[in-house]
């Protein structure tokens, strides 16, 4: 039982350090995907193919993970549902959106520095919904990211942006974080037990997001133009592989993590998705690497390491001690 455990903390790890490298990726490819697409039709899009995948993924689940039929799935009280179906419309609806406003605004490599909130607001909400407890740790490496944070708002403008754009991308961010951390953490209550099905898990999440959006697309008054991110263009050369390596791979290997690992070194492994962002961001998009961003996003991320971090470090200490 004991190397069970062992192993399936080093999987969920590994889902949690490929959960930064794809989403870096595909954050890229979404920040150029926003250059001819909305906000909300690009997170509806992308979340309609990643909704595809997951549901071709479960017809085939079941012959090799028996833990995935739905009978396993149905075993599991009407709450439990209830929350992921909260969780998505939560963490996927709203959070993606406002995300993906913010990228359109600032850019990955501001938003990569706004990005290292998800780490303490994760273990926030765990102090208030998961049996965690309040730590220095925690108050010093928030405090480091929201330095960072600020730091961040003294950026020049990208291009075509004006300060006012730089600090409301930067807000819409910080939300976009805080509504994802819910979300997360409101399905770990679900996932927590190891028996809930995890591409279950992850469709049901993604399928209340996206009904929700297309909800509110149906009744919106530009939906004509909402809906054209469906006809096949030249956009899809670039939105396509965004969405199946942001919605469909990162999304599995994200949820992978929080099932099997604990929540706090999942969030920072998942962090790392900052450096490859920035790194992919300069190398792909030929967004300025200024010192001002580099000491913003080193004050950040090092603030997130201390978050994840530090009450197992604090608790060594004192087994140690």
């Amino acid at each position: 039982m004991g190397f069970e455990l062992i192993s399936l903390s080093i999987i969920g790890k590994a889902c949690a350090f490929l959960t930064a490298v794809t989403w870096a990726m595909a954050l890229v490819l979404f920040k150029k995907s926003t250059e001819s697409l909305s906000p909300i039709a690009l997170n509806l899009f992308k979340n309609v193919v990643g909704l595809v995948l997951l549901i071709a993924t479960l017809a085939f689940a079941p012959l090799f993970w028996t833990s995935e039929s739905i009978s396993a799935v149905m075993a599991h009280p009407l709450t439990d549902h209830a929350i992921l179906i909260v969780s998505g419309v939560i963490g996927i609806a709203l959070a993606d959106t406002l995300f993906l406003h913010a990228l359109d605004l600032v850019g990955v490599g501001i938003l990569s520095i706004v990005d290292c909130l998800y780490s303490p607001f994760v273990i926030l909400f765990s102090l208030l919904i998961l049996p965690e407890y309040l730590s220095l740790s925690l108050v010093v490496g928030a405090s480091l990211i929201l330095v960072g944070v600020f730091a961040s708002s003294r950026h020049t403008p990208p291009p075509n942006r004006t300060k006012g754009q730089l600090i409301a991308g930067i807000l819409l961010g910080a939300l976009a974080m805080a509504l994802m951390a819910i979300g997360i953490v409101a399905a770990k209550l679900v996932l927590e037990g190891g028996d809930y099905p995890l591409v279950w898990a992850t469709t049901m999440r993604l399928g209340a997001g996206s009904i929700a959006l297309a909800i509110y697309m149906a009744g919106s008054p530009h939906r004509s133009a909402l809906w054209k991110s469906f006809r096949p263009s030249a956009s899809w050369r670039v939105s396509v592989p965004a969405s199946v390596l942001g919605t469909y791979v990162a999304m599995l290997f994200w949820v992978a993590g929080f099932k099997y690992a604990p929540a706090s070194v999942v969030s920072v492994l998942n962090q790392m998705s900052v450096i490859f962002a920035t790194l992919f961001a300069a190398l792909i998009l030929k967004e300025a690497l200024t010192l001002r961003k580099v000491i913003a996003l080193t004050l950040a991320f090092t603030g997130a390491l201390i978050v994840s971090l530090g009450p197992s470090l604090e608790a060594w200490g004192m087994g140690g001690g």
